[in-house]
């Protein structure tokens, strides 16, 4: 138990430390451990499990570089804008096995038109519906997860010029809207 500085100690009181046992008496196997996977790890496309990747908490500081190129409409709130688009660029990131960059962003903001000052009217509106409240992650876990599962793997594998080329040309055929 610790103790103030101050308090007397004997000079031969040595304090008690971890000890192991010498040795295992018995076999060890993976079984025995309570979060071994032995089945298999689930789909993730299955069950809005999220997209797990390394250092993904690293979206959270390139989001301020991104702030002053949002351009949004009236009932849209920045935080949810921003929460929807982290996520959909962590998915982004974990397709490459790596932490999320500027460009995981740049695609994920530009898919859902929060980069063009004349986003279309219906994407705007569809966004402004989709986004709505998912800052308060806890309450609207699974409407962000929709968010990120609406964006095809396909589209998110494609370099940024080419997700915004698509955007121009047609930006519904980047968006799983079912």
């Amino acid at each position: 138990m610790a103790a103030p500085k101050f308090a007397p100690v004997p000079p031969t009181h040595h304090p008690r430390d971890y000890q192991s046992p010498p040795r295992r008496f018995d076999e060890w196997t993976f079984e025995h451990r309570p979060a071994e996977l032995t089945t298999g790890q689930p789909d993730p496309d299955k069950g809005r499990m999220g997209a797990p990747g390394p250092d993904q908490g690293y979206v959270l500081k390139l989001m301020p570089l991104m702030r002053s190129k949002l351009h949004l409409t009236i009932g849209e709130q920045q935080a949810a804008v921003e929460r929807g688009a982290a996520a959909v660029a962590l998915k982004r990131a974990s397709l490459f096995g790596r932490a999320p960059v500027v460009h995981d962003l740049t695609v994920a903001l530009t898919i859902w038109g929060f980069l063009d000052p004349q986003a279309p009217v219906e994407l705007v509106d569809e966004r402004r519906r989709r986004f709505e409240g998912v800052h308060h992650t806890a309450a609207h876990y699974p409407e962000l997860r929709a968010i990120a599962d609406a964006v095809p793997s396909e589209v998110l594998r494609r370099t940024p010029a080419e997700v915004e080329a698509a955007y121009r040309a047609d930006w519904a055929s980047q968006l799983d809207l079912r």
